[in-house]
Order: C-alpha cells, then sequence, then structure tokens
C-alpha cells in the first residue's frame, strides 16, 4: 500500500539528543576520547582582555578547526556551512541545535592575533604527542625523517627576478603580513640563511617561499613540510616548515630531534632518511654529537663508469693514515699551505692523499688508475670516518628493514595531499605554513590513534 506523502510540520517542543545521532563507529567519536583540550583556556588568558565584550570560546574554534583538516575541508567558510548543518560535527564541537556558529571571519582575527602568540598550534600538537606517548603507541627507538613540498598560496606571474628585488626598501610598517614575516624570518636559517644561493624569482605576496623546479614540471613557490615520525606506528612526533632547499630541510630535521628531546625526553638509536639527508657534515653531526644511528645512503661522487680505479678500491690504513692502492704501495696527505698555515685540510674540509710519482710512472696500472695525470689522488672528508660507519650499516639486515620504514613517512605525505587535501597552503607567510602543518600533523595523529585504539565496548 502506498503510503501518505511525508510534509514538513513544525512542533513547539522537539525531543532531541545529539549523543543519540552520532554512530557509534564515526570517526569523530573515535577521535573524540584523545582531543583534551582541558588547559587552552588557562593558557590563552594571559593573551584575552579583562574587559570588553566575551569572546568566542576558542575551544570551538579549536575543534572546527580540528574537524576541518581531520576531514579534509579547506575553506573556513565552507567548513562553518558544514559545522551549521552536520549533526556529528556539532557534537564534536558541544553545540546544541539552536546555537550559532562563529564566523569565518573570526577564525583569521584569532588565528593572526592570541592564537599565534601564544603558539597554541605547537602546543595542541604536543599535547596530542604526549597522549601517543602515554597509549604507548610511539616506541622512541627507530624514527624516520622526510619533507615534502606543499605549493604556497603565490602566483607565478606575481614575482620579481632576484636581481630587482630589494629587501633593503621595505618598510616593515607599510607592506603586508607575509612580507613583514619575511623580514623577521631573514636570519632564521630555516627560511632566510640555510643557503647562500638566492632563488630565481621572489614571490610579492610571499617572499618567504621557495621558488623550485623539483616536481620536474613547471616551476612554483612552495615550502617543506617535514616530518620527524616513531616508525613503529608512523606517529609524527615533530613537524617544522621550512625553504624547499636541501639545506634547509636538513637543518629541520636537527631543530625536531632537538626539540623532542626536550619536550618528551626521546632519544632515537636510529635514524631513518634518504640520501638527501646523506652529507658528510650531518652524518657527523648525528653520529658524533647525537649519538644517533644514521641509516642514511651517503652522498658519494666518487663513483666512476670510465673503467678506472674508484676511491672504494683504495684501502685506508687508519694507523697509518694513508691509502693503500691495489698493488700496496700507499698514498699520504699532501702538505700545502692553507689560509696561511700549513695543513692538509682545504678549505672544503678535504684532505687530499697524493702517491708518489716515482711509484705510479712505473706503475703497470698506471693506464687503469691515472691515465692523465702523474700520480694517483685521493680526497677524504674530515669526517669521512661517520661516512664509513654510514657505509657499513648499509650492509646490515636492520638497514634493510629501515628502508622498509622509511615508507611510513611517503604514506603520510600521500595521505597528507590526497586524504587531506593539503597540496596547497591557504595561508601565507613562514607561521601560516607553520600553523597549517601542525594542525595538519596533529589531525593524522588523532586519526592514527583512533584506528590504533578501539573504542571500548
Amino acid at each position: 500500500m502506498l503510503g501518505p506523502r511525508q510534509e514538513f510540520q513544525s512542533a513547539l517542543f522537539y525531543e532531541f539528543n545529539l549523543e543519540d545521532h552520532v554512530p557509534d563507529d564515526h570517526l569523530l567519536r573515535s577521535i573524540d576520547r584523545f582531543v583534551d583540550l582541558g588547559d587552552m583556556r588557562s593558557h590563552l588568558r594571559p593573551f584575552y582582555s579583562d574587559i570588553g565584550r566575551p569572546s568566542v570560546d576558542p575551544e570551538l574554534m579549536i575543534r572546527m578547526l580540528l574537524i576541518g583538516y581531520i576531514m579534509g575541508i579547506r575553506s573556513e567558510r565552507w567548513l562553518c556551512d558544514e559545522v551549521h548543518v552536520n549533526l556529528a560535527y556539532r557534537w564534536f564541537c558541544r553545540l546544541d541545535l539552536g546555537d550559532p556558529v562563529p564566523d569565518q571571519s573570526t577564525f583569521s582575527k584569532n588565528r593572526h592575533g592570541r592564537f599565534r602568540e601564544s603558539d597554541l598550534f605547537r602546543q595542541l600538537f604536543e599535547n596530542v604527542v604526549a597522549r601517543c606517548i602515554k597509549e604507548g603507541v610511539v616506541g622512541g627507538e627507530i624514527f624516520a625523517t622526510d619533507a615534502s613540498i606543499i605549493e604556497a598560496d603565490a602566483n607565478r606571474q606575481n614575482s620579481t627576478p632576484k636581481e630587482d628585488w630589494d629587501v633593503s626598501s621595505l618598510d616593515p610598517e607599510t607592506v603586508p603580513r607575509a612580507v613583514r614575516e619575511y623580514l623577521n624570518v631573514l636570519d632564521d636559517a630555516a627560511f632566510g640563511a640555510a643557503s647562500e644561493v638566492k632563488p630565481k624569482f621572489t614571490s610579492h605576496s610571499d617572499p618567504s617561499s621557495q621558488w623550485t623546479g623539483a616536481k620536474k614540471g613547471p616551476a612554483f613557490f612552495a615550502y617543506s613540510d617535514n616530518y620527524l615520525i616513531d616508525t613503529d606506528h608512523a606517529i609524527i612526533v615533530d613537524v617544522e616548515a621550512s625553504r624547499s632547499i636541501r639545506q634547509a630541510e636538513v637543518g629541520a630535521t636537527r631543530t625536531m630531534i632537538k626539540r623532542t628531546r626536550e619536550a618528551f625526553d626521546l632519544y632515537p638509536e636510529v635514524l631513518v632518511a634518504d640520501t638527501a639527508y646523506g652529507s658528510a657534515e650531518n652524518l657527523n653531526w648525528l653520529v658524533n654529537s647525537e649519538g644517533i644511528m644514521p641509516h642514511i645512503p651517503v652522498i658519494d661522487h666518487s663513483k666512476r663508469i670510465d673503467g678506472i680505479f674508484e676511491k672504494s678500491d683504495f684501502v685506508y690504513n687508519l694507523d697509518r693514515d694513508a691509502y693503500i692502492c691495489p698493488i700496496g704501495l700507499p698514498l699520504y696527505p699532501a702538505k700545502k699551505v692553507y689560509r696561511n698555515r700549513k695543513t692538509p685540510i682545504a678549505a672544503d674540509n678535504m684532505i687530499r692523499y697524493r702517491a708518489s710519482k716515482y711509484d705510479c710512472e712505473e706503475c703497470l696500472l698506471k693506464k687503469y688508475c691515472c691515465p692523465k695525470d702523474p700520480s694517483r689522488k685521493i680526497l677524504r672528508h674530515i669526517y669521512e670516518g661517520a661516512r664509513d660507519l654510514a657505509r657499513e650499516l648499509s650492509l646490515t639486515d636492520a638497514y634493510v628493514d629501515s628502508m622498509k620504514r622509511r615508507k611510513k613517512v611517503e604514506m603520510l605525505f600521500a595521505h597528507l595531499k590526497r586524504i587531506m587535501k593539503l597540496g596547497r597552503l591557504r595561508l601565507r607567510g613562514p607561521n601560516g605554513a607553520k600553523d597549517e602543518f601542525l594542525l595538519a600533523a596533529t589531525a593524522q595523529n588523532l586519526r592514527k590513534l583512533a584506528k590504533l585504539i578501539p573504542q571500548p565496548a
């Protein structure tokens, strides 16, 4: 039998409980167990005035922002509309059916003001990491690091060639916020001082972003999102924004390792990374300064394909401080005056080991060793010991396992861009990049907790 037509009839009273309309298996219900914002009000109190109109509840704004990053809602205007109509979102934000949703402009005012001044997003991220440690999903033994390029909110057409960009002509009082932040971080290694190499173009709207063609396509302005993760369950233990150049990304990893140690007392035994982190200076810092074993491929330019003996064909003798050639003759450090002092160390931190000219002239293997030079020369970095250790570690089974674990950080970046829709930033400037990366990493850790720890029956 055909039922009657359903028509809307307003009622004077309703009995409605949001709790009953959020499914038990809803993602936000699983995540809500791990969102603890109890100390947020005391943290923010010094940044609010004691007089004036009451503000929007900061916990409400943070919960709404978390929904945006967890569910991949990139627009705050769209986010406000979704919270207005979605019952699960209202439940997560502690909003009743009749409670108003804040205007989207409120987020901008607070983000650029008290949220940024109080470093609230950093505290929120670290609170979630502390909860991960408490729940036992952080092993703290094997960490992995990597960086992913995220496109900046900067038009390629609105830019200036490097030779036309005059920093001294900028007035900090009149320039936009992103340009003012750029002036403040010129001496910061993560943005302005990581390398003496200047970018080809500088964006007018976001000059801290890096002009890069790393994706083998049309170049664009971007920032690098740096992750340091625990490889047991791919929990992000720290995140840092930087320019999209190798020196800045390596420096960001050092910053994250130090900050993780100070914040959570975590001392990893192993760091896993790709070849970009395999410089002699970085390997030496990990091994000799931090006591961390590097499961990292070594940056090595000594390989040859022309049939000439490679550096690996010469054996280093520590007791004699000499390289031994394939027929057993030594190569000793060359004595030369550098910087007005007699030392074998050159300005590039390399020591040149040279064979005897007379030995090489009579050698039957000269055409395979130094056919165009009177004698063979071998370059050894002052941190070659750390490089040799990294090479030895690369031959172990643990190293093979670490290379498999390293894929977890790459999967996090894929999830960040495809599921959470963070392929392009909405906020400008170094602080805008930091805010977005911190909130995104917080959301990823919350999703991971919800997956790893099922709700009690």
